[in-house]
């Protein structure tokens, strides 16, 4: 029995994402030039302020190859800069601009501002239960992260 619910949960959790980045990446990116991927680079680097390329791929689960693909792009489009490690001449690190700050805040805005709307199309019984589905997802997912 436990092998079958781990196999529709584990189905159900790969849907997720696609359904996700449908109604919330997707009309996102008609106001701005910047991807996925990149949303995600942004997210890391807010967070931790400074990072390697190295613990950029750590932070996000992608090879260094296809994290130096998404700064070269970010870099191109002034949302990042690379400087040298005040350490360790050999580590690149990786920060945010100005404008890549302002523009990831402006971004996540407006995709949360999409997804209210989106979600005030649904009933109260339905927003309850999404409420309360959603943050139990969310901290078995840290959970999950916490044990790995």
């Amino acid at each position: 029995m436990d092998k079958l619910n781990v196999d529709v949960i584990a189905e159900n959790l790969m849907a997720i994402h696609p359904l996700l980045y449908k109604s919330l990446t997707r009309p996102a990116k008609t106001n701005s030039n910047i991807t996925p991927g990149g949303m995600f680079v942004l997210g890391s680097l807010k967070r931790h302020q400074t990072l390697s390329m190295s613990d950029i791929g750590k932070c996000l689960s992608m090879p260094k190859p296809h994290v130096t693909v998404i700064v070269d792009k970010l870099i191109e489009e002034g949302y990042v800069e690379r400087s040298n490690d005040v350490n360790d001449r050999r580590i690149i690190n990786i920060s945010l601009t100005e404008k890549g700050a302002t523009d990831f805040e402006e971004l996540k805005l407006a995709i949360s501002e999409n997804l209210k709307e989106k979600l005030l199309l649904l009933s109260s019984e339905e927003i309850e239960q999404l409420s309360v589905a959603s943050k139990q997802v969310k901290d078995i997912l840290i959970s999950i992260l916490s044990k790995v």
